[in-house]
């Protein structure tokens, strides 16, 4: 009788433990627990089903306050909250870096100012503000004239002076007539310089002693010598033109050196004469279509172009 009555209480425990109210609580306790190792297999589980691969910040650790960031980690833990606010300052110096930086990243996109030689143009001087007039020559053949025009230039940038467009210098032998608008585009000329050094067309109205410019020695600068230096330019001619407000300089010819000079002005030089020098059409046509006879004569028996 002892023994049934032990089978039956038994067997009532039995029944009480596999209620499906008990286990369904089992179930959510191990399911909401991160201590439990998961019901739903593993390398060890009865169904053999191979273990889920950990997250991705589990398998890459993270920094905390990236962790923080990405709701990981309690941005209050004390291994957060320094890096944490750290982070914070390091995203605002970038932000505002960006910020001080986008106005001129901006400008220079629409401008196009990316090449070395292109203009890094500045505030042009006003007429009020300028040191003076400078006038000159441009002696010798074609090769020598353009060099004297990239110098002159160079010293109204390096005097802050305003440059009367030069005249080329008639051939004592063959009196060719040729001016500067007969060869070269004297818009493109001075519109492409306008943002270094204003350039004039002619001398201006209010001078009226204009043939005293071209042969009074009171209004001519001498003895400059040969590859002067800028400061030479600073110290000794430009005085002279903040007297008299209008000089020509002769001779002109090898009267600025390379090595002497800034470099910004010796790159101006080599926009003058490789940019802003442009030939008239016409010119650039012919030359054009001697070139692309030069090109075609291969194999031809006809020594004429």
């Amino acid at each position: 009788m002892a023994e049934l009555r032990h089978a039956t209480v038994a067997a009532a425990a039995t029944r009480a433990s596999s209620s499906p109210a008990k286990r369904d609580a089992e179930a959510a306790t191990s399911a909401s627990s991160p201590f439990l190792p998961s019901l739903r297999g593993g390398d060890g589980g009865k169904d053999g089903a191979p273990r889920s691969s950990p997250p991705l910040h589990q398998r890459c650790p993270l920094p905390a306050p990236v962790r923080a960031l990405l709701a990981l980690e309690d941005p209050r833990s004390p291994s957060a909250s320094t890096s944490y606010r750290i982070l914070l300052a390091v995203l605002a110096c970038l932000a505002l870096a960006a910020l001080v930086s986008a106005p001129s990243l901006w400008l220079h996109l629409v401008n196009g100012r990316g090449s070395l030689w292109e203009n890094p143009h500045t505030d042009l001087v006003s007429e009020n503000e300028t040191s003076g007039y400078i006038f000159i020559h441009a002696e010798g053949g074609l090769n020598q004239q353009r060099i004297a025009i990239c110098n002159a230039i160079a010293i109204a940038k390096i005097m802050n002076a305003t440059l009367i467009l030069p005249v080329l210098k008639q051939d004592q032998i063959w009196k060719d007539q040729t001016k500067f608008e007969d060869i070269f585009d004297v818009d493109h000329f001075i519109n492409y310089l306008k943002y270094d050094v204003r350039i004039v067309r002619d001398i201006p109205d209010w001078f009226t002693e204009k043939d005293e410019l071209f042969t009074s020695i009171k209004r001519t600068v001498k003895n400059i010598p040969n590859y002067a230096s800028a400061q030479f330019y600073v110290d000794n001619v430009l005085p002279r033109i903040k007297e008299k407000k209008i000089m020509s300089i002769k001779p002109f010819v090898d009267r600025l050196g390379y090595d002497n000079v800034p470099m910004k002005i010796n790159r101006l030089r080599c926009r003058v004469n490789y940019h802003a020098l442009k030939f008239l059409p016409g010119i650039e046509e012919m030359a054009d279509k001697l070139a692309t006879r030069m090109r075609n004569r291969t194999g031809n028996v006809n020594p004429y172009m």
